[in-house]
């Protein structure tokens, strides 16, 4: 596990500060009749235009500077020509590459007027996050994170995806440890003041379980249920977190 310096950690507030404003200005202009690509040429132009890289593309073959995941898409939905719908959510999950750093956020979007379940599968996903955070601070076991994810979530009516994890991020995309949105209590690492996470709650409507399509990215609910994404970058401190991306 790497612990960042404060002088590293200043240098990964802009791409960070990048991926907060690209959310942001994506989730102002996403609407239905948007194709999936078009979303993703939005979040192109947004990060080459703020001197940064998108992180997505072409990390281990990816084709886009996006994952924008629709309904039972879980994550890592190539985009295309699939048309948005009124009543879709979509999730749309972002890097940016800046200063020899790395900033990652994602969150879910509706689309017009949804149902009630995947409203609130929206709004249960995004809480999960601040539950998994509570009380977050150096010291407290790593696993500590998943277990208030799966609580609330569970408590709630929904499941928490078990195939995808958050991670460690700095000079690299992904670095340890891998953060799980589920675990006991009380165990697992200790967090280091100094150390930046991706806690990202992946939620399902129905089913955890998950199946990758033949294109050996996109992973969609097994029951064809729809599911939710939600996440920040953030530094452990001694007292508490610091979220980069909000």
């Amino acid at each position: 596990m790497i612990r960042k310096s404060e002088e590293e950690i200043a240098l990964m507030r802009e791409p960070c500060r990048i991926v907060k404003d690209c959310l942001a200005f994506v989730g102002e202009r996403i609407c239905a009749g948007m194709t999936t690509k078009e979303v993703d040429d939005l979040v192109y132009r947004f990060i080459k235009g703020n001197g940064a890289e998108p992180s997505c593309l072409g990390y281990c073959g990816y084709p886009a500077s996006a994952c924008v995941s629709v309904n039972e898409v879980v994550v890592h939905g190539i985009p295309d020509d699939r048309v948005l719908m009124e009543g879709d959510i979509v999730s749309v999950d972002l890097c940016a590459y800046k200063n020899g750093f790395h900033g990652d956020g994602a969150r879910t979007f509706r689309i017009g007027n949804v149902s009630p379940e995947k409203d609130k599968l929206v709004r249960v996903t995004e809480q999960c996050f601040f539950e998994g955070i509570k009380g977050l601070k150096a010291g407290t076991p790593l696993f500590d994170i998943g277990y208030q994810v799966q609580k609330y979530a569970e408590l709630n009516g929904f499941s928490v995806i078990r195939a995808y994890t958050g991670h460690g991020i700095g000079r690299e995309m992904h670095e340890d440890p891998s953060v799980p949105n589920f675990g006991r209590k009380g165990t697992g690492v200790r967090l280091q003041a100094g150390m930046v996470i991706c806690v990202e709650p992946m939620i399902a409507a129905g089913s955890w379980r998950v199946k990758v399509l033949d294109d050996g990215w996109t992973a969609v609910t097994a029951d064809g249920r729809p599911a939710a994404h939600y996440e920040n970058t953030l530094v452990i401190r001694e007292d508490g977190v610091e979220i980069l991306t909000l």
